[in-house]
């Protein structure tokens, strides 16, 4: 499934020899915040396949017998709705048997949590290849490839579905060029939506800015994966992704590729990028098609694929859930100051955050917290949850900044009229200018922010350790 260089043994991985009945882990080959994938053999028909295990490390460790335990209580809203979408997801892939798309042929409950067997897919991932061989990377390969995943991300849309997480990390190059698009972003984002967990669930520069909230008039559609093909075509192109959605609503720095005409590239491809990486909606290509044309190539035949209606399983299964659906294709709506309470620094550049002005939780989301002795997971009835306290490292005040230090993160303050900024106690006159926004440009080390009004005080402390992009909207 994932490059085989990636190899490694992961922290509340399955060990080796662990046998699913007739399935057996032989290894470990790639894992994230989600899941983790196993290379494994089926004794039965003697073939290598692929096991993917729901294991979201922020909220479970592994415990006795190999279960999931829970990392507190908490959590457990979280992690029951993300194991029904990762049902639901297997469900859903279970159906295709496109070429190009993962195929799901079996998914179970175990361990208090859930597996899927697909396909075992040879290999590395697109960002890897990116890395490894970019000089391979051109307009002639990517026009090979592109109608095949427009046709694998054409089926889930014909069926009322988005893929919500399409990134060079999940398509896959097999060893015979062919493509293959992986996970879907199901439980990914519904983890995201129940979480309150202060790290963001998505991929900074693929995920569009309808993607970053719940509102009720944020409408996502076809135009939501089409972004983030423009953002996959834009890293190909250019070698980076293009600037996170979220900062652009604020000041949108995007520079269009059709102006800064790399070499080696058509005025037509470069135009199609542009315009699938719109920040409005209605300004994206509307369907795969309308994108498909904009940069003037075909799709794969939608009829070369055929749709499998009894996929087999094994059931031990939450209740019923149908994985969202497209509602009408509305059109999403900008909400005012939406960028006001994201974090995007933590995943874009590794900056760690923590909020002020709250009490240490006890729990911490590291996966190196040892597992809870027997704490079980609760069924996957939804119970109330608790809200999550953010915790606070612990910062002297007025702390100095080295003079000779060179800024190297922007981070973009949200003021309210009438307030005045202070950084580690000493006032600042940077002026609010960008749509309630004050643009600051920082160096490595700790800082105390405050916006001081009437005698109230809004805080919020930082900690800058590698270059990036903050967004921060203090609290009281």
């Amino acid at each position: 499934m994932t490059d085989h260089e990636n190899n490694r043994t992961l922290l509340n991985a399955l060990p080796i020899g662990y046998r699913f009945n007739e399935f057996e882990i032989k290894e470990v080959i790639g894992g994230g915040g989600f899941g983790i994938v196993y290379r494994a053999w089926d004794h039965q028909l003697e073939r290598t396949i692929a096991i993917k295990e729901f294991m979201p490390s922020s909220l479970a460790v592994r415990g006795e017998g190999m279960r999931l335990a829970l990392r507190s209580e908490r959590f457990a809203r979280a992690f029951s709705a993300g194991l029904n979408s990762f049902i639901q997801e297997a469900r859903l892939l279970g159906r295709f048997n496109h070429p190009n798309l993962v195929h799901v042929l079996r998914f179970w409950v175990q361990n208090d949590t859930a597996y899927m067997v697909t396909l075992f897919y040879s290999g590395v991932t697109l960002s890897r290849l990116k890395e490894k061989q970019p000089e391979l990377i051109d307009e002639a390969w990517i026009r090979r490839i592109l109608p095949m995943l427009f046709g694998a991300i054409r089926i889930i849309h014909d069926e009322g579905y988005l893929h919500r997480d399409i990134s060079p990390e999940n398509i896959q190059i097999q060893d015979n060029g062919l493509p293959v698009l992986l996970d879907l972003g199901s439980a990914r984002r519904t983890i995201s939506t129940l979480s309150d967990e202060t790290e963001t669930m998505l991929r900074p520069g693929y995920a569009p800015i309808e993607q970053y909230t719940d509102d009720n008039e944020s409408e996502q559609g076809a135009w939501t994966d089409i972004y983030a093909i423009g953002a996959v075509l834009h890293t190909l192109i250019m070698g980076t992704p293009p600037p996170v959605s979220v900062v652009r609503s604020i000041q949108d720095n995007y520079l269009p590729l059709a102006e800064r005409q790399p070499a080696g590239y058509s005025l037509s491809l470069l135009q199609a990028v542009d315009k699938a990486l719109s920040l409005k909606v209605e300004d994206r290509p509307q369907s795969i098609d309308e994108f498909a044309e904009l940069i003037r190539m075909p799709i794969t035949n939608i009829h070369d694929t055929r749709m499998v209606k009894n996929p087999g399983s094994m059931v031990a299964l939450p209740a019923e859930e149908e994985p969202p659906k497209v509602n009408d294709w509305m059109r999403y709506k900008v909400p005012a100051m939406i960028a006001a309470s994201v974090l995007v620094g933590a995943l874009a550049s590794g900056i760690l955050f923590r909020g002020g002005n709250h009490t240490p939780s006890t729990t911490t989301t590291s996966m190196q917290q040892p597992a809870l002795p027997g704490t079980p997971v609760p069924t996957p009835a939804l119970v109330e949850q608790t809200p999550v306290q953010q915790t606070s490292p612990v910062v002297k005040e007025n702390t100095p900044v080295p003079a000779e230090a060179e800024p190297i993160t922007d981070v973009y303050v949200r003021i309210h009229e009438g307030e005045k900024l202070k950084i580690n106690g000493k006032s600042d006159n940077t002026a609010s200018m960008l749509n309630g926004f004050a643009l600051l440009k920082l160096a490595p080390g700790q800082y105390d922010i405050a916006l001081e009004s009437n005698g109230l005080a809004r805080k919020q402390m930082l900690e800058i350790v590698k270059p990036g992009t903050w967004i921060i909207n203090p609290s009281y």
